[in-house]
């Protein structure tokens, strides 16, 4: 059986995954470390890459491999391969003041969604750029070549090749704020606008398009982001919303045709197959139900059970889950709040319901404005720690009247990427068809009157001095 390896370079770590081409089924993987901290020197990535790859048996044997990486972060190359400086990560927010420099240069926020789609936050590349050509501006003059964590690794897989020989893929290019997702093409003229001069970018692979080849031959996908690998690892297809419960939320949904959001909720990325990849970002996830695990002195699973002992609606008990202030709505100052509490309220139940459905409610706020923008979401693929929750999954379903699908835990930007380098190994219109393993779908009958509540307390809480 031909055998395809894929590549997770996240935040933390990097996940190597070997995969039957055809079937999908795992082979073999291994796992190491990242540094901390939002800055780091890419050749730690590589380091972690190899010692991966060791923990997961070699890959001498994969016909072909891809790489899927954290989106954003700003790689500097100068003329000679060299990396300039350690790389920017997208949680580096050095560059939020460059973020609002560029938004009034190009004539607002309009200006920027016309062009890519998206308007610049502190996470894009583009403003990293900025930050540079303002604070190091000797770093910015050597700069020759601009990439991303994930062109990095497929560059460096492929035995450092000239700079021009940089590749990347649609879906990372659509996070730099300067490709656009409308024309597929570079702005250099935003390049410039961030870095202060133009500079060699990867070139954008189509989604099936092979690379350069490994030293020992295997041929090298394009690669994507991880949210765009997430999303090809988990099947996503037109329809589909894929909600990830971690550390901060995220709900990206396939779609047919790019978007524009001009209050800079939703991002217009792109995909990794040809379509979109419209994405809303929270900052309160899964940390909430830790913070009313604590309150409570309860386990994620005692959590779970006292949440399904209590009514939907937890008796009028709502929980604004603003606990770290919130990007979507943009409130970065916000804080959490309980509303509604009463004698027959006070209970760990009620809380505990509360602050699940007051989690998801914040969801499905990032849901609502990927859907005003004409995206159809009529399924939600769940994943992260907190899908393993069954008042998780049922309150999901019902807050947001959808049904829930819940794969088995797994590593699905790795697999994502494994997928992709199969696609390119077998040629063809569309990515081989890999069925997800351990899947549980819930339906629970809708509760409207629990986003209701929600809102109320949520416009009431934003109207505080």
């Amino acid at each position: 059986m031909p055998l395809v390896a894929g590549v997770d370079s996240s935040t933390q770590s990097c996940k190597v995954v070997v995969c039957d081409a055809d079937s999908g089924e795992l082979v073999r993987s291994g796992a190491a470390a990242h540094p901390d901290g939002t800055e780091v020197a890419p050749e730690a990535w590589w380091d972690a890459l190899q010692a991966a790859i060791a923990a997961a048996g070699g890959i001498d044997d994969v016909e072909a491999v891809a790489v899927g990486g954290q989106q954003h972060g700003m790689v500097c190359l100068d003329d000679s391969g060299a990396v300039v400086r350690p790389a920017l990560l997208w949680n580096d927010t050095r560059s939020a003041q460059a973020a609002l420099d560029l938004i009034d240069e190009l004539g607002g926020a309009r200006a920027w969604v016309d062009a890519v789609g998206l308007v610049p936050v502190a996470s894009f590349t583009v403003t990293k750029l900025r930050w540079l050509r303002d604070h190091e501006p000797d770093h910015a003059r050597r700069t020759a070549a601009v990439c991303l964590p994930h062109d990095y690794l497929t560059w460096r897989l492929a035995g450092s090749l000239p700079l021009d020989a940089l590749v990347t893929d649609r879906g990372d290019a659509s996070g730099t704020g300067y490709w656009s997702p409308q024309t597929e093409d570079y702005r250099r003229d935003l390049l410039e606008l961030g870095l202060g001069h133009d500079a060699i970018v990867p070139r954008v692979l189509a989604p099936a398009e092979a690379g350069p080849s490994t030293p020992t031959g295997a041929v090298l996908g394009p690669g994507t982001g991880d949210n765009a690998g997430a999303a090809l690892g988990l099947g996503a297809v037109a329809g589909d919303v894929v909600v990830s419960i971690g550390t901060s939320g995220v709900a990206c949904a396939v779609a047919d045709r790019p978007v524009g959001d001009v209050t800079g909720a939703v991002a217009g990325f792109a995909d990794a197959t040809g379509r979109f990849l419209p994405l809303v970002a929270t900052l309160n996830a899964a940390r909430v139900l830790d913070a009313a695990g604590r309150m409570l002195g309860a386990s994620h699973a005692e959590l779970s059970d006292l949440a399904l002992a209590a009514p939907a609606g937890a008796g009028g008990l709502a929980l604004v889950p603003y606990l770290e202030g919130e990007r979507t709505p943009n409130r970065p100052d916000a804080t959490g709040a309980i509303h509604g509490l009463r004698l027959e309220t006070a209970t760990p139940a009620h809380l505990a319901r509360a602050a699940v459905e007051g989690m998801i409610c914040g969801l499905a706020d990032a849901v609502d404005a990927v859907r005003a923008l004409g995206t159809p979401v009529e399924r939600v693929i769940l994943v992260g720690g907190a899908a393993r929750s069954q008042a998780v999954r049922e309150i999901a379903s019902a807050v947001l009247g959808l049904p829930v699908t819940v794969p088995e835990a797994g590593e699905y930007v790795a697999r994502g990427a494994a997928r992709q380098a199969a696609w390119v190994l077998a040629g063809g219109a569309d990515p081989p068809d890999w069925p997800l393993a351990g899947v549980v779908e819930t339906r629970v009958d809708p509760t409207p009157a629990v986003r209701e509540r929600y809102a109320e307390v949520r416009d009431l809480t934003a109207r505080r001095p």
